[in-house]
């Protein structure tokens, strides 16, 4: 088969119907758009995508002053090195960071963050981490979970 062989299936195509021909074909004189009114005009309801037939649009009665996506999530980030005020061997989660200050709501959840060092061993109990959080935390001999 060559590109210059296609053609498209019998039947597939018909021939345009031409409207405005005299009223022996059926569709002279008005063209099947019926008297008066909006459908009978030129450019009817195609003059712009949101025309709404004389009502005031809906996209022009709506304030514009920004937009709030309402799935995104708001997410608290903690660095690494402020969970140094915890005990050697704690268990650090939301409670207790709520319990040192460090977070005072959680919202939709506690990231930690690898941004300084660590010298103790915690296990680490929140939602989300950072790649280099996550080493900071098992370097020092600590355990990051994802609860």
């Amino acid at each position: 088969m060559k590109l210059d062989e296609l053609k498209p299936n019998e039947g597939a195509k018909r021939k345009a119907f031409r409207v405005g021909r005299g009223h022996g074909s059926g569709a002279g004189k008005t063209s099947g758009r019926g008297h008066k009114g909006q459908g009978a005009r030129s450019g009817k309801n195609r003059a712009y995508p949101t025309h709404e037939g004389g009502q005031f649009a809906l996209f022009r009665r709506l304030p514009k002053r920004g937009f709030k996506c309402r799935n995104s999530k708001k997410i608290i980030h903690i660095n690494i090195h402020s969970l140094d005020v915890f005990a050697d061997g704690a268990v650090v989660d939301v409670a207790a960071l709520q319990s040192k200050g460090l977070v005072s709501n959680p919202r939709d959840g506690v990231k930690i963050l690898g941004n300084g060092e660590i010298s103790k061993k915690l296990t680490v109990q929140v939602r989300y981490f950072s790649e280099s959080a996550k080493q900071k935390i098992e370097a020092a001999g600590g355990r990051a979970e994802v609860v």
